[in-house]
């Protein structure tokens, strides 16, 4: 069956389940501190505190989109226009959807050729099926971003980005992804850049998916999608564009590839300079001691040299050695003249690590802002010195959206039990406590006996005072003992409260389940594939709809099953 009919089927069939599956949604905003899922330089930085600041340029606001724009004008000029065009066409040349869409398309690749055209960029590694929901977020994120730039600044052009990680090479972190309870493994030996690897072996997966999907109709689009996507005769990178471009057909999203001799070749100059002065390396090394005595945890190791050599199926770090560079875990060895006359006439040989690659993004791209990760944010906050050493316009940093899908059953069962949706995200002790504190029919907190008592040794110490001070020590033992009494008395209490309702706190630590699977947030551990199911149709349009990266809070989206 030809790749756009199963394409139609897909479409199809979800326009007809749309009609008969309903769909009520409501939406709860919760502080990401409170879910206890963030660390404190993520929440300093959504709360824009002063000690932050110098890490980052300017702040994730729409107001200050006109400022970041003029800045990154000055610093990009029309050849890196042109540069990105070229890499572009020859990126999308043998790739095609259909015609109107391909259109659009080339529309807008030629628009980026324009000075009043910009990018909002996310990226991702190039994970089996999408692999975890926030995949989708981070683009509806840029999708979504970009329009909110475009109604507020007229006469300017914003388009979104998907930036593929094509050049990782850990290949087993990418080649499974979670649907439900089931786990499905990508059982293929992958060395090298994972976009480089084509999509063969995949007989098992299909197996598998059928006997998961075959049974209804929204499964069966899934898989024929599935099969549309990775055939054998595409790289990986390629099947990525593909199915991402399946998916968000209806938006003028631009896929870019990483993995380019045209792009790197605009960026020579700074992995010139980073071979030869470790000039990232100290500056990086700078901003994070900086970030550690504020008390912040470093993200990301700075190593001496931060790009890869790769090759026919290798990815491995150049190294330093006294007469010159080395290839690790390889033979391959070459003097200082020898490895820059390399990078002049093969750029495509080298690629950047991970705290390297927000630079290059930024160097071939007239970008404005960036959407990633809490673990995106903690290492952007280290490179700021570095962009300055490499004379680059650092962008606007945007934490993606997180979300979490709960049936509205759930709710209902919460509520009977005088608990909110919020307290899922308490640790099941804590949760445990609590719904024994407001559903057991004993007082069990003895925080205001514990209150009584210190206030009768207030009197205690007093007389103590007043007669013989070598009694204060005697007196704050006696204070000691009996305050450690009651403590234990109350978790003895808790204990058997919790014995007495273990039935349902058993169904509670299923109700967390649906936050927490195998105790990790959702959206890192379940796919699409699994939002598709639970909701419907609608799925993808509700996504769309819901997120908003302006909004710095975390979002529970509640539906009917």
């Amino acid at each position: 069956m030809p790749n756009t009919t199963k394409h139609r089927i897909f479409v199809m069939a979800l326009a007809r389940l749309a009609q008969v599956i309903p769909v009520i949604m409501e939406k709860q905003l919760l502080t990401y501190k409170s879910t206890r899922q963030f660390s404190d330089l993520v929440l300093d930085y959504l709360e824009g505190s002063d000690q932050l600041r110098p890490f980052f340029n300017r702040a994730p606001d729409l107001e200050q989109v006109k400022a970041q724009i003029q800045e990154k004008s000055q610093s990009f000029p029309p050849s890196s226009r042109a540069k990105l065009v070229q890499a572009l066409i020859g990126q999308y040349q043998d790739f095609s959807l259909n015609e109107s869409f391909d259109q659009r398309i080339k529309l807008a690749i030629q628009a980026l050729s324009g000075e009043k055209t910009f990018t909002v960029t996310t990226g991702h590694q190039l994970n089996l099926f999408t692999g975890p929901l926030y995949f989708l977020y981070k683009i509806f994120g840029a999708i979504n971003l970009a329009e909110q730039y475009t109604a507020q600044n007229p006469g300017y052009r914003f388009l979104p980005v998907f930036w593929m990680a094509s050049e990782d090479h850990d290949f087993e972190e990418i080649a499974h992804f979670r649907t439900g309870a089931h786990k499905i493994n990508w059982p293929k030996q992958g060395a090298g850049p994972v976009g480089r690897l084509m999509c063969t072996d995949l007989d098992e997966v299909l197996n598998t998916l059928d006997k998961l999907w075959g049974g209804t109709v929204i499964g069966r689009s899934m898989l024929n999608l599935f099969k549309s996507v990775y055939t054998p005769e595409l790289t990986l990178a390629q099947a990525t564009r593909k199915l991402v471009h399946e998916l968000f057909k209806d938006y003028d999203l631009i896929i870019i590839d990483g993995d380019d001799a045209v792009l790197k070749s605009e960026f020579t100059s700074i992995m010139r300079h980073e071979l030869t002065e470790n000039g990232c390396s100290q500056a990086i090394e700078k901003t994070t001691q900086a970030l550690t005595l504020k008390g912040y945890h470093k993200q990301v190791h700075p190593r001496e040299i931060n790009l890869f050599y790769c090759d026919s199926g290798l990815r491995e770090r150049i190294i330093a050695t006294e007469s010159g560079f080395a290839i690790d875990q390889t033979e391959m060895r070459f003097t200082q003249g020898e490895l820059l006359d390399l990078l002049e006439r093969r750029p495509e040989l080298f690629s950047p690590n991970a705290l390297l690659r927000p630079l290059y993004q930024e160097r071939v791209l007239p970008n404005l802002a960036y959407i990633g990760g809490g673990a995106e944010v903690a290492y952007w906050a280290q490179l700021k010195d570095c962009f300055a050493t490499n004379a680059l316009t650092y962008p606007m940093v945007y934490l993606r959206n997180s979300i979490s899908l709960i049936p509205a059953k759930v709710i209902s069962k919460l509520r009977r039990i005088n608990l909110e949706i919020s307290d899922l995200f308490l640790p099941m002790d804590e949760l445990s406590r609590r719904y024994v504190a407001r559903n057991s029919g004993l007082e069990i907190d003895f925080s205001a006996q514990i209150t009584h008592l210190k206030k009768q040794f207030e009197q205690l110490y007093l007389m103590a005072e007043q007669t013989d001070a070598s009694f204060m020590g005697a007196v704050g033992a006696q204070e000691k003992k009996q305050i450690k009494g009651l403590e234990r008395l109350q978790q003895r209490l808790m204990r058997a409260e919790k014995r007495k309702h273990a039935q349902d706190i058993q169904r509670l630590a299923k109700m967390r389940e649906w936050l927490f699977p195998e105790g990790t947030l959702q959206e890192r551990k379940e796919n699409m594939s699994w939002g598709l199911t639970q909701i419907g149709p609608e799925f993808l349009a509700l996504l769309k709809n819901h997120i908003d990266p302006s909004d710095h809070r975390f979002t529970l989206l509640i539906y009917n099953s």
